[in-house]
């Protein structure tokens, strides 16, 4: 077109819609008791809080143990630029003896919040909507050097499929960087084999820099921190968040020595907006086409059996159960193959003992005549 007529102005009138709107961001923390998931926290936005309130919301574990979930809201702001930011703190796991199904209050709170979403879109007046749905959870591990708990696998497994999963190694600086790495090369094979999804950020190939730091975020995965709130003095004079060591400071923002700068950048900076986009698209997409097909416009939440957590209970068991089933028939065509081979040798011995009659009896027969003659 020779004469612009103004579309081109459109994402700047975009642009003062959202910065007057503002914007909603709901991250979840999760894993291993002691591993700092609410110093990560309070590390991660330590400088842009102005107000928050904590609520509690709880849920029942089978063990019929009354777990607490944290919820923190705080309001931010930069630039004059408001945003709303919701912090899941959730309890540790792997506390009790037995922590079979210790991952049901993180799920349950994650459908609930759908759930709840969904209820209100079907509300005649949709304006004042509350939105907790989770946009992303990091998922704590601890640095053992070796591998990773069976709990995190089935953990990580269950949340994979409701949420944005990024999978951190907590407590980086008690590996040395050869160990890191291996540790970390050893996450990756274990999340590949158990077909776990964690967060993979888009490559946008039509910027070459954007597609460089997406393929740098994907080969850095799972990322290393180090907890601390703590000003300690380096041996240069400069005052940073680290911790203090006989050896020296491990740095929380220094990259040489983790990776924090670089998660920061993946939650805050760079890829918030596909995070919760994702979370819109994909996860939230999931759960209400589950839902939706499963009951009528109006009604209350699904019934147990048809709850997607439930069906993937079901399936685990059906595949169980059909494995048994396999088993149980080879163990039963087996049983069959040696009747019938011990049939064949039975009827085999039976022959050879008719032919070895038969011989006795003409022998015989032939012993009578010569005794006639």
């Amino acid at each position: 077109m020779n004469n612009p007529i103004g579309i081109a102005n459109l994402p700047n009138q975009r642009h003062k819609i959202v910065a007057k709107r503002g914007a909603t961001f709901t991250l979840m923390v999760a894993g291993s008791s002691g591993l700092g998931k609410t110093t990560f926290v309070n590390t991660l936005f330590t400088t842009s809080l102005k107000e928050h309130t904590d609520l509690t919301r709880r849920y029942q574990e089978p063990l019929r143990k009354t777990v607490e979930i944290g919820i923190t809201r705080a309001d931010l702001e930069e630039k004059g630029f408001k945003f709303r930011l919701n912090i899941i703190d959730t309890p540790g796991f792997g506390d009790n003896v037995n922590n079979r199904d210790s991952w049901d209050p993180v799920v349950d709170f994650i459908d609930d919040q759908h759930e709840k979403y969904m209820r209100q879109e079907q509300q005649p007046l949709r304006v004042n909507k509350t939105d907790l749905r989770v946009h992303a959870c990091v998922y704590f591990l601890k640095p053992t050097g070796g591998t990773i708990s069976p709990l995190d696998i089935e953990t990580m497994k269950k949340l994979c499929t409701r949420v944005n999963l990024v999978p951190v190694i907590a407590k980086a600086d008690t590996l040395s960087p050869e160990d890191l790495t291996a540790f970390k090369q050893k996450v990756r094979q274990i999340i590949e084999a158990q077909s776990i999804r964690v967060y993979t950020p888009k490559i946008d190939t039509d910027d070459e820099t954007s597609a460089e730091h997406s393929r740098a975020l994907i080969n850095t995965m799972p990322y290393s921190l180090i907890g601390s709130e703590d000003d300690v003095e380096t041996p240069d004079g400069r005052v940073v968040k680290g911790r203090q060591y006989i050896w020296g400071v491990a740095e929380v923002e220094n990259e040489k020595h983790c990776d924090f700068k670089i998660l920061r950048s993946l939650l805050i900076r760079t890829h918030m907006l596909d995070l919760i986009s994702s979370t819109e698209e994909i996860h939230y997409e999931t759960y209400r086409s589950q839902q939706m097909e499963t009951r009528k416009f109006g009604e209350g939440k699904v019934k147990k059996v048809d709850n997607p957590k439930f069906k993937e209970e079901e399936d685990a068991l059906r595949k169980v159960f059909t494995e048994q089933v396999k088993v149980e028939e080879q163990r039963f065509r087996q049983w069959e193959q040696n009747l019938i081979a011990e049939r064949d040798r039975l009827n085999k011995d039976l022959e050879d003992t008719h032919s070895s009659i038969r011989a006795l009896e003409t022998e015989v027969e032939t012993l009578s005549l010569k005794g006639r003659r």
